[in-house]
This record gives structure tokens, C-alpha cells and sequence, in this order.
């Protein structure tokens, strides 16, 4: 572990999702401290469990470290970056000389701060002269983005966090924003504490954490939510509830969109049966928005990630243009960002089908004004391939050169085996990363280290367009580069060394910040003109600030977007679009009944690569799951807690079965976090459809016909160590990071397996080692334990039931510093001996509070609130994100005083 010397405290932004938290961070030895900064205006010092834990990433564990190409055996070797960066530029010159700029492709990411995202989109689209980039927003926003140019004629969000706080009815659609955007939902359940007249509609159809604090849970059919909106645009019309002058003087096309409207089944029966849910429900939810005037409408990826997630896009801001609540304090459409800095590359032309500073590729004016300011030899004309056909395209051996920067498409995409496929097909695969191992740098010839975070210098640009600073606070590992340096060091390879000359992210952000204002002239919402200028200094010191920042004029005064009525085509007014209901591309069938779901657990992020590593993330849900309903899985003849194989046209895996009670019937869920390091079987993206949508791209990810059938194991089994083992040679696997060791959950079909044998070659322990051991073959069971210098430093259960020793009693002996004899006696009989303090599996992962604590204070203590298990437990007072579980947990367990806390696994 490398140490630093201490160091004051530094400010940056967490690196998770789009809300942007500031944080404030300390490093002391090998210790980093990470607490929430009270300055920065989105979080107030709040942060969520993943932000907490960020100090438990920063770590050396797994960092690629040093620029590597694969040799002519296969194998990848060390070089300098000289040679590597030489080697790069060759070949890709090669291929496109050999091939055409059309050849060669790049795939980046939301995790990418501004400044490389920026470089990278300048070197591919104004030098190699292509638009073959794109990015992993695509997966997460593009349909947003699509739909707000439709509508306002530039990718602009309209709505503030602050305005969160002043509506009076907030609407949360495809959106589990109490796991995904816990800051944001704290904001909004502390204003409805304070105001309990604010109403808050979730539309969403899984019960999730975030329905448990709802007045309203509309849990309407998947793909439904055109039908849904359209209902509400003619309920609106019949009812009068227009803004008739904003409509006639601000917009165009309301009367085809009502008329479309009106087509598509505008009576409540007909919405009610489209969306699969109770008419009374969606009266109501109509009342609701008919009667509050500040109405903000969140949507994330349940809207966004579908076959038509453009027109659920625009028919919901349709609404709010119908009414005219919009441009207004607390009132508008909000689409709530996946990534953090999905708005940064947006704003520099990430997608494949933008130019920088919200230009468009297709306007010969706009092309021509980024060419002359880039002074760059060529710039691309036509839109690039958006991120499912340019990995069609690398398959079909269209594309003979990718270069993936922070991303991790093996796991992400859908289809996924056969993004596997194409890059290994592919001649040129060169991979940035932070981490050495991961399922896409497994395919790469050559491997570039980047810096991590902690390392990275730059700004990101959250869901309200604030900007915010990442700032550096521990020296790069090995030989670890920024993003934008590596790709200028090619671009100078190539003579255009004028034009890249680099020294510092803040040159970058000066020249971003000048494009902005380049031949704008109020043409475009976004401009920040007036950051240019800076130097390294000013730039460092940078405070968190919202844009559009121009040279000229009052920027605060600019900042509630369209408060003026003025929209970003060309004839300054805002456009209805007429959207028809049309269900998801692929219908269920006797052979695939059910349909798949896939999104993010709450303390995890993206593939595990970041998190994976922290203790602390691993203890609320530690392996991945199906989610079904009870019905269901009787119909698949799984149970609750075992094994099942989940199977496509494109994939299968396998995962523990859960029976939450938040599906419904029809469906399933599995979230997408678990990779080839963490798990031998469970990349969801392998089993997810590839079709997407015509207007944005963005896959459907929340609708892929499924079924489900038993996974039949001879044995169950869990191993924890303090150091990785080879347990992965198991029929299946997954990996948990725990504080002081690594357990990994087993199961196994062989029958006649030497267990005695297996478990000393496993867990590593001599002939003479201090070996603990239990063994009853008639019954399947088997315990092993190594124990050196009287601590224990491997163990190994086995059985032929499920039902094993409680994890969290075993990870208690790898805290301490010397067995005594009872622990090891438990060791051999399965159980302790002596009164243990199982907290049972995690609930608040921020103070590490378990549900057998939480169960004992409701029955033993009397806490019946959540407000006493906080101000007792301290569970629900720092992110808040578990207060669902909470709320779910006293319901059961009030009046139940005198029962046993039962144990868990």
C-alpha cells in the first residue's frame, strides 16, 4: 500500500452518479478520508454510502500500472511510453491508409473528466476526421438528449435542484431515485417533512425503496409511459388546464400532438388497460397534475432506456409545455443524469452525432465555425456509428481499429457476447483504463494506464448544469497518465503538434470555455465564455457554478433556462411532438414469458470496478440476484435464496433467487453490476436485447423476453480468506470484498468431490500448518479452517443444504488479533459458542447496522420510528437511502416485543 505524506484538505466532486456531491477529502499515510463538502451547493456535506466510501477505492489493488503491448505469442509486455504511444499512431495510420478515416473508432465515457472528453472529440472528429466516437451515455441519455432538441432545439435541462424544493407535485418517472440519486431524493423527502402538502408521484413498475415514501405508486406496464402521457396531455386539454397564450406564442404543433394524442386512446379506460394499471390510480395522478402549478417531472433510465425512450421523452415534456410549467421556478421537465459527467460530454459533442459546444455536426455552418476555430485540416460531416452498431461494425469487420477509453463495454452493452466477439476479431484494440483486469482489457493489444480518481485534474458538469472541480490529491501510481495527455502525445505523433500542445487541464478548459462563445452570439443556451481566460491558478480555484456563463450579460440572471419564453430553433419557439404508444420491440412468448428488468442496486456502480474494492459497498447486497414475483417463480419451480439460470435469445446466467415482493407479475430483475471479476456467471448485459431506439440509439434495457428454470447443485459452500484464492474453479462463484478478507459464495455439481484434500490445496495450508477440520461425508458436510500465529487466515464450509453458518459471525473472527478456544471449537461445530453480536445482513451501510440490530431495537427497545432507530442506532441519519428498508422493517416488527431475532446468513 503506498503512503503519502499528510496533506490539507482538498475539494472536489465525487466520482458516482450525476447528482455531483462535493466532497472533502484528507490523506494521511495510506489513510483517505472522504466526507462531504459543506460548501458545495448540491449535497451540503451530505454524501451517500459510495461517496463515504471512496476513500476504501483508493487503493493500488488491481491498478494497471504501466503501458503494455501484446507481443506476437499473445502476450502483453511492458514497454515505455514512448514506444507504446509510437506504436499507437503507426497502426492506426496504417489502418486508415489502408482503409479509410472511416475505419477506425474510439468508445469513451461519462467517467471521463470535461478536458479529455473534449480532446478526444477534437482529435476523431476535426484530425482523423470521423465521428466514430461515441460514448457510454449513449446507453443512459441519449434519449433525453434527442428528446430535448426536438423540443427546445438544444440539449438544454431546464430545472435546478433547488426547484426540487419548490414545487408543490414532483413526479418521479423510471427513476429508483432513493437508491440511484440518494442526495437528491434526501432533498426531496426532507422538503415533504417540512411541507407535508407536497405531493410525490412515482411512476415505476417494480416497488422499489423510492415507492415507499410515495402518496402515489403508479406501477404501470413496461414501454407503457407514451400511452400514459398522452392520457394526460388530452385529461389536461379536456379539462382546460392550458396555458393558452405560452402555447400559442412560445410552441408549434399542439394540435397535432393532441390530435395524436386523442388517437392513441385518450379516455382513462383505454390508458388504464394499456398501462396495466387501476383506472383510480391514474385519475388520480392526473388530479394531481392538474391541480398544482409547480409540477416538476423527473425521468431517468426507465424512460430513457427503451425502443421509444425518445417519445417518452417528449411526451412528457409535452405536458408541460401544454400548461406552460416550464421556464419557472419549481416547475418543469427533469431529466436526472446517469453518470458524472454525462452533461461534460455533452457539452464537448461525446455522442457521435454532435460537434462541441452544442453544435451541430449536420449544420455546414456550424461545421465550418468549429474547423476554424480547431484550425484542423478536415472536420467529420456525417454522424458516426452510436455505440450498438459500432460494435456491429467492428463484428462485421467494418471497423479495424477501436480505442475504448474508462469503459467497460464487455460488461455493459447489451448482447455482450458478441461485443466479445467482435473485439476479438478486431486488428487493433487499444484500451485506457485504471484497472489492469477487466472483462474488455482481456481483448486488448495495448493496455494505456490512467489516472484514477484522486489523481485526475479537470471539471465535470452534473444533472443541473453546475460545473464542479475533480482537483488531484494523491501522486498517479506507476506510470498512470491523464486521458488528454495520452491522446495529444498521438495527435503530435500525427503533426499537429500547434494544436495540441497541452500543458495542463486548465489550457484545455480555456480553449472548451472559448469554443463556447465562438460565433454563439446568444445562438446557444450553452456558452461559458466568461471562464475563459483563466490561469492555472484562478482555474484550480474554481467554485461550483451552473451554466450559461457568458463574456457579456448577467449570467445569474440567465440561469432559469427558457424564463424568457426563448427556445433554440430557429424561430425561437419551443416543439410539441407527436408521440403513438408502441410496446417494447420483442413480445414475450410461451418460450421466453417473462420479462427481464436491469438496473443498479444502491451500493454499487457501473461493473464493480471502483466498488468492487470497498468493504463496505459489499455488505448491503453482496451477490447478484433475480428478482421475481412469488407467483413466478412457483410457475419456474425456483424458491427464494437458491440458484436459477435466467435465459435469452442473446445470453443466460446465473444468480441467487429473490423474492422481494416489489415485481410484479411478468417480470424479473437483475442489476447490472457483476463482471468476470466478481462473479463466474451473471453479466446481464450478455442476455439484454440489442434493439434500440430509432431516434437516439439508447438500447432497451428495461424489456428483454426471459425465462427462468432451476440451477441444480450437489453442494452449497462459502469460503473467506485474507488474501484471493482459487476457488473460481467452482461449478459457480462470486467474489465479495470484506474488511480483512475475501469470501467468495460457492456451489458445485461435482458428487464425489475430496473435500479434505480440495480445502487444504485451496486455502494454501502445509502439512504441518494449524489446520482445523470437520468432516461427515453420509451428511455432505465440511469444515476447514487455517489458523496462523492463532488468527485465522482461511476457512471453507460446505453442505449439500444452503442453510451454512452465518457470514457475519465468521467475518468477526478475521477481526481479531487471536482465536480463543471457543472460536475455534465454533469453528469445527459451525456456530459460536459464545454470545456473538450478528448483526445480520447490512441495511444502513453507512454505520454498518444490521437487520437483527435493527429487529431487536423494534421488538426489545420500543424504537418505532425511524426517527428513534436513527437518534438510538444512528441507521437513516447520514444519506438516508436505507429509511425504505427501515420503514419495511418496523412494519413487520412492531408488537412482536418478546420474538427471537432469527439468524442469518
Amino acid at each position: 500500500m503506498p503512503t503519502f505524506p499528510a496533506r490539507a484538505e482538498v475539494k472536489s466532486t465525487c466520482p458516482y452518479c450525476g447528482t455531483g456531491c462535493g466532497v472533502s477529502v484528507r490523506v494521511d499515510g495510506d489513510r483517505t478520508t472522504v466526507v462531504g463538502d459543506d460548501a458545495h451547493p448540491t449535497n451540503a456535506g451530505r454524501l451517500c454510502v459510495k461517496g463515504s466510501a471512496l476513500g476504501e477505492t483508493v487503493v493500488p489493488d488491481g491498478r494497471l500500472l504501466y503501458p503494455q503491448i501484446r507481443d506476437a505469442n499473445g502476450l502483453l509486455q511492458r514497454h515505455h511510453w514512448d514506444e507504446t504511444l509510437d506504436h499507437v499512431a503507426t497502426r492506426l495510420t496504417q489502418l486508415i491508409e489502408q482503409h479509410g478515416r472511416e475505419s477506425v473508432a474510439w468508445y469513451v465515457s461519462g467517467q471521463l473528466l470535461t478536458e479529455d472528453y473534449y480532446v478526444a472529440n477534437k482529435l476523431v472528429k476535426g484530425f482523423v476526421g470521423t465521428a466514430n466516437i461515441d460514448t457510454n451515455s449513449r446507453l443512459c441519455m441519449s434519449s433525453a438528449v434527442a428528446g430535448h432538441k426536438r423540443a427546445f432545439g438544444e440539449d438544454i435541462v431546464p430545472v435546478a435542484y433547488d426547484d426540487l424544493e419548490r414545487a408543490d407535485l414532483i413526479v418521479l418517472v423510471g427513476s429508483n431515485t432513493a437508491w440511484c440519486h440518494p442526495i437528491l431524493f434526501q432533498r426531496i423527502v426532507r422538503e415533504k417533512e417540512r411541507r407535508p402538502d407536497m405531493k410525490l408521484v412515482v411512476i415505476d413498475p417494480r416497488r422499489t425503496a423510492t415507492t415507499e415514501m410515495a402518496d402515489l405508486h403508479l406501477p404501470l406496464r413496461a414501454g407503457s409511459d407514451v400511452a400514459l402521457f398522452n392520457g394526460l396531455l388530452s385529461y389536461l386539454n379536456q379539462h382546460g388546464v392550458i396555458d393558452a397564450a405560452f402555447v400559442e406564442h412560445r410552441t408549434h404543433g399542439s394540435r397535432e400532438a393532441l390530435a395524436a394524442a386523442d388517437a392513441s386512446g385518450a379516455q382513462l379506460a383505454d390508458v388504464a388497460a394499456t398501462c396495466g394499471v387501476d383506472a383510480s390510480l391514474i385519475a388520480e395522478f392526473y388530479r394531481l397534475f392538474a391541480i398544482h402549478e409547480r409540477v416538476v417531472s423527473c425521468f431517468s433510465m426507465g424512460v430513457n432506456q427503451s425502443s421509444s425512450g425518445t417519445d417518452k421523452v417528449n411526451a412528457i415534456i409535452n405536458c408541460h409545455l401544454l400548461t406552460g410549467r416550464i421556464g419557472k421556478p419549481g416547475a418543469g421537465p427533469f431529466s436526472l443524469t446517469g453518470q458524472p459527467n454525462a452533461m461534460g460530454g455533452r457539452e464537448v459533442g461525446g455522442l457521435s452525432n454532435m460537434l462541441a459546444a452544442h453544435m451541430e455536426l449536420d449544420s455546414p455552418s456550424d461545421r465550418d465555425a468549429v474547423q476554424t476555430f480547431w484550425r484542423s485540416p478536415m472536420i467529420a460531416d456525417q454522424p458516426g456509428l452510436k455505440a450498438v452498431d459500432l460494435f456491429d461494425a467492428i463484428d462485421q469487420g467494418r471497423i479495424k481499429a477501436v480505442w475504448i477509453i474508462a469503459t467497460n463495454p464487455v460488461v455493459s452493452l447489451p448482447d455482450a457476447d458478441k461485443v466479445k466477439r467482435a473485439l476479438s476479431r478486431c486488428e487493433l484494440v487499444i484500451v485506457s483504463d485504471v484497472i489492469e483486469k477487466t472483462d474488455t482489457t482481456a481483448f486488448a493489444h495495448v493496455l494505456l494506464p490512467a489516472l484514477g480518481w484522486g489523481e485526475k485534474d479537470g471539471t465535470v458538469t452534473n444533472s443541473e448544469r453546475c460545473i464542479s472541480r475533480q482537483r488531484p490529491f494523491v501522486e498517479p501510481l506507476g506510470e498512470a497518465r491523464a486521458d488528454w495527455w495520452m491522446l495529444s502525445q498521438v495527435a503530435q505523433r500525427w503533426g499537429y503538434a500547434e494544436q495540441f500542445a497541452y500543458r495542463n487541464a486548465a489550457e484545455i478548459f480555456d480553449e472548451h470555455a472559448r469554443l463556447s462563445g465562438w460565433r454563439n452570439d446568444g445562438r446557444r443556451y450553452f456558452d461559458i465564455s466568461g471562464l475563459a481566460g483563466m490561469d492555472a491558478e484562478r482555474y484550480d480555484a474554481l467554485q461550483p457554478l451552473r451554466w450559461p456563463q457568458p463574456a457579456h450579460g448577467d449570467a445569474a440572471a440567465q440561469q432559469q433556462a427558457f424564463a424568457d419564453g426563448r427556445y433554440f430553433h430557429d424561430d425561437g419557439r419551443a416543439r410539441f411532438i407527436t408521440t403513438a404508444p408502441r410496446p417494447p420491440v420483442n413480445a414475450l412468448s410461451d418460450e421466453y414469458p417473462l420479462a427481464l428488468n436491469t438496473g443498479r442496486v444502491r451500493d454499487h456502480w457501473h461493473t464493480m470496478t471502483r466498488t468492487g474494492l470497498a468493504p463496505t459497498l459489499a455488505a448491503h447486497i453482496a451477490e447478484p440476484f433475480v428478482d421475481l414475483h412469488a407467483h413466478d417463480a412457483l410457475t419456474c419451480g425456483v424458491a427464494d435464496g437458491s440458484l436459477a439460470r435466467v435465459t435469452t435469445r442473446w445470453g443466460r446466467l446465473v444468480a441467487r433467487v429473490r423474492i422481494s415482493g416489489e415485481m410484479p407479475r411478468g417480470t424479473l430483475f437483475v442489476p447490472i453490476h457483476w463482471s468476470a471479476q466478481y462473479a463466474s456467471d451473471a453479466r446481464v448485459g450478455a442476455l439484454v436485447n440489442p434493439f434500440v431506439d430509432p431516434v437516439s440509439g439508447e438500447p432497451e434495457f428495461k424489456h428483454t423476453p426471459a425465462r427462468v428454470e432451476p440451477f441444480i447443485v450437489t453442494w452449497h459452500g462459502f469460503a473467506l480468506a485474507r488474501s484471493a484464492r482459487p476457488m473460481e474453479t467452482s461449478t459457480w462463484w462470486t467474489r465479495i470484498t470484506g474488511a480483512q478478507f475475501v469470501r467468495y459464495e460457492l456451489a458445485g455439481r461435482d458428487t464425489d468431490t475430496d473435500w479434505p484434500s480440495l480445502a487444504r490445496a485451496a486455502l494454501g495450508a502445509a502439512a504441518d500448518a494449524d489446520w482445523l477440520e470437520y468432516e461427515d461425508r453420509s451428511a455432505g458436510t465440511y469444515r476447514g479452517a487455517l489458523i496462523v500465529d492463532d488468527r485465522i487466515e482461511a476457512c471453507l464450509f460446505i453442505s449439500k443444504r444452503a442453510d451454512l453458518p452465518s457470514r457475519a459471525w465468521l467475518s468477526g473472527l478475521f477481526a481479531k488479533d487471536r482465536l480463543s478456544e471457543p472460536d475455534r471449537i465454533g469453528l469445527l461445530v459451525g456456530e459460536p459458542l459464545e454470545p456473538t453480536d450478528d448483526q445480520g445482513p447490512t441495511v444502513c451501510s453507512c454505520y454498518g447496522i444490521g437487520r437483527n440490530r435493527i429487529v431487536d431495537g423494534i421488538r426489545r427497545q420500543g424504537l418505532h420510528t425511524v426517527q428513534a432507530l436513527g437518534e438510538t442506532l444512528r441507521c437513516g441519519t447520514n444519506c438516508g437511502s436505507c429509511v425504505p428498508e427501515l420503514k419495511v422493517l418496523l412494519a413487520q416488527n412492531r408488537g412482536l416485543a418478546s420474538d427471537p431475532v432469527l439468524p442469518s446468513i
